[in-house]
């Protein structure tokens, strides 16, 4: 629009407002772009820290590089929750399962072999493979699909309201300038004229420099959360979080230490506990998960010489690993999972079932994890597992951390409700969830119906145990339906369930194909950064508000003073070039609101539309009764010429907007709470360069310097006038508000 005015103006033959309106867009776009940039080298660096990494066979040994460095011909290897980072020919699998649900819909996952085709945006849900790279990038099959699928494009709900206050701005604009132009035509001025002033009209209405400041507040917030070891992948979703009144969360590696290791071997007859020591060992992964690798660690001493020749790799559904092993000549079959699974397994006996019982609730109740470990010999083969011989049981331990607890305060304090979510048993979780202080129920999930579920189960709930990944999503929905909900997760069973989420939450230890899908990613174990995520959030979150209400008022202000003028007088009160230049005046403070200081709530925010465009008009209304009560006063009682009077009204224009900004920005007195540091300055530098030009009269009619202390007197004076409107504002908002802390 700015080039149009242009390009009117030279064409009419008013070549210095021509050159002057490009020169103020040049500026303008500059600004712009300056501030772009520094956002996205921000953004940048961020992701540069979420790059996937692939295992690849180079010179003779494995290694990790960064995927996008991978080759054609490169031999792969992928195991449970990696994401698959190429297309690649399967060359050796071992009980390979792959979720393609990203890329072709398809909630099952498919089995895949020798010969098939692993594409790169793609999970292993369960096993391992090699593969070699047929095709890297966009090259891939569903290389486009998988690219578009990284990066979260939704929009926040804060994002979406101030987008629909812009658009009705917009429209108001609209009209307000057909309106005037047909006035205007009817009173026969010149069509170039008015189509400059509409133009004009329409660029200091419009809120042009909305996509800079939401990108730069929401980046600073990101920035701040990312220096607390979390990396912010969808941007908006820092907004979400300060309406979060909902946290499901993991227990193991976010609300423990996730460092497991064996505290207890209990043995059964004929064994010993060298046996079970030995036994788990052979049928744990090395380094597949902490599990594996504290039983590994535990039986390394007494694991005599032996040959694992298959292997079938734990999943949420079997809870068991097999290994097929040979040990002496001899071929044993080894399973070590949950022991109700690994019972079921074994053969009958008298008088044990009553003891794995109650080892198994002993080692629950002091939020231990009890691992049952079953042999059988001389096998038909990986799958007779049954008619097996318990061995005995090793009891995990898995300390809490020691932050925990008080994250857990701080998040109640903050009026977000955090419900523990974990697959082990209900004793386990009543044990951790009294440590931790949760309160509430423990409810086993099995004993629910989760498409019909209480209207108060999260209310009264502290932990959900026994919880399947399909219960974790169910989960999850049910409590969208009354909470804005933020959900944790680690594993790739975990995806359908963050993703779902409102925010979804990456712990450090997460697979890769999980930190691809969440829109926040964890960098240090456990949830205290949330911490430093809420508060930026809800930072962020009225930084937005005040933003909003500002704009509200700008804009109203300009265009309904422009209107009831251009009714009255036929005219405008402004030359073209005055209102670009207080556009452009105007953008440079608005963009320092994205480094304000704010009071944030200790409550989840709320958008508060009626309130936010009440305050918004209120202020709105101040502006326009000064604007139209100055404009009487110098034209009907001084009698000033027109032009003085329009740099008169330019002057004010900008000193009393740029003051509406220390009104605006907080809902306590103006004086008790100023805004950052930065926003001083680029106010007051923005209001002594309108007066310089309207005193000296550069590219504006020069007026008296007494006049232009009379505007200051005016826009202060009227500045408390706007002050009263919070007080007034109070009247319409009847609800519960709100208490404030000082986040700066």
């Amino acid at each position: 629009m700015l080039l149009v005015a242009a390009a009117l103006s030279l064409y009419i033959g008013q070549r210095f407002d021509g050159f002057f309106i490009l020169a103020l867009l040049v500026l303008n776009v500059g600004m712009t772009l300056w501030h772009t940039r520094k956002a996205d080298t921000a953004l940048r660096a961020l992701k540069a820290q979420l790059s996937v990494e692939a295992k690849v066979m180079r010179d003779g040994v494995w290694k990790k590089v960064p995927s996008r460095e991978l080759v054609l011909g490169d031999v792969i290897e992928c195991s449970v929750g990696a994401l698959v980072t190429a297309d690649a020919c399967v060359d050796t699998a071992v009980n390979l399962e792959i979720n393609e649900a990203v890329l072709t819909g398809e909630s099952l996952p498919k089995e895949k072999h020798e010969g098939d085709t692993a594409y790169s945006g793609s999970v292993v849900v369960t096993g391992t493979f090699t593969g070699t790279v047929t095709a890297t990038g966009n090259a891939a099959f569903f290389g486009k699909i998988a690219s578009s699928g990284k990066e979260g494009k939704r929009k926040s709900s804060m994002e979406r309201d101030i987008l629909s206050i812009s658009r009705f701005l917009i429209v108001v604009s609209l009209i307000a300038v057909a309106i005037l132009t047909i006035i205007f035509v009817l009173d026969g001025q010149p069509l170039a004229d008015i189509l400059i002033l509409d133009l004009s009209l329409l660029i200091a209405g419009i809120p042009v420099s909305l996509p800079t400041v939401m990108t730069l507040i929401i980046s600073i917030g990101a920035l701040a959360v990312a220096a607390e070891k979390a990396l912010v992948r969808r941007l908006s979703s820092l907004e979400d979080f300060a309406n979060v009144t909902l946290l499901l969360t993991d227990k193991t590696g976010t609300l423990t230490e996730n460092k497991i290791s064996v505290e207890h071997i209990q043995p059964y007859e004929p064994f010993s506990e060298d046996d079970v020591r030995a036994y788990a060992s052979m049928a744990a992964e090395p380094g597949s998960t902490t599990i594996d690798y504290a039983i590994v660690a535990a039986g390394r001493a007494g694991a005599a010489p032996h040959q694992v020749l298959q292997t079938i790799p734990a999943d949420s559904t079997r809870k068991r690993t097999t290994a097929l092993i040979e040990r002496d000549g001899i071929r044993y079959l080894v399973s070590i999972g949950t022991p109700p699974v690994i019972k079921s397994l074994c053969i009958p006996f008298d008088g044990l079932a009553e003891t794995v019982h109650c080892d198994t609730e002993d080692a629950a109740k002091d939020g231990s994890r009890a691992i049952a470990v079953a042999i059988k010999k001389a096998p038909a083969g990986i799958e007779d597992e049954h008619g097996m011989s318990l061995v005995g049981m090793l009891v995990l331990a898995d300390p809490l951390r020691a932050d925990a607890r008080e994250t857990l305060r701080f998040l109640k304090r903050e009026g977000v409700r955090a419900i523990m979510v974990t697959g082990d048993t209900k004793e386990t979780a009543v044990h951790v969830a009294a440590t931790l202080g949760l309160t509430g129920t423990i409810v086993r999930t099995k004993d629910l119906d989760l498409t019909n579920l209480p209207a108060d189960i999260f209310a009264t709930t502290a932990a959900f145990a026994e919880v399947s990944p399909e219960d974790k999503l169910a989960l999850v929905t049910a409590a969208q339906k009354r909470y804005t909900v933020a959900a944790t997760g680690d594993g790739v069973n975990d995806l359908p369930a963050v993703r779902k989420a409102d925010v979804g939450i990456a712990v450090a230890n997460a697979v890769d194909a999980l930190k691809g899908t969440a829109d926040i990613v964890l960098l240090d174990s456990g949830i205290s950064v949330m911490q430093t995520a809420l508060t930026e959030a809800r930072k962020i979150f009225f930084r937005l508000y005040n933003y909003s209400v500002y704009r509200i008022s700008e804009s109203f202000r300009l265009i309904v003073t422009a209107f009831v003028l251009g009714l009255i007088i036929k005219g405008f009160p402004l030359t073209a070039v005055q209102i670009i230049l207080l556009a452009f005046l105007n953008d440079i403070p608005i963009i320092t609101l994205a480094f304000d200081r704010v009071k944030r709530a200790d409550r989840p925010a709320e958008l508060a539309p009626r309130e936010r465009f009440t305050l918004g008009t209120l202020f709105g209304l101040v502006g326009v009764a000064n604007s139209l009560i100055m404009y009487f006063l110098l034209a009907d009682v001084f009698h000033l010429p027109l032009a003085i009077i329009q740099t008169a009204f330019f002057l004010k224009l900008t000193v009393s907007g740029h003051m509406l900004i220390y009104v605006a920005h907080t809902k306590e007195r103006w004086w008790r709470f100023l805004p950052a540091k930065s926003i001083i300055w680029a106010t007051s530098l923005t209001q002594l360069a309108a007066t310089g030009l309207a005193v000296f009269g550069l590219f504006v009619t020069a007026i008296p310097l007494w006049l232009a202390a009379i505007v200051w007197l005016w826009a202060f004076f009227w500045m408390q006038v706007g002050e009263l409107m919070k007080t007034i504002e109070t009247k319409f908002d009847s609800g519960p508000r709100n208490k404030f802390r000082i986040g700066e």
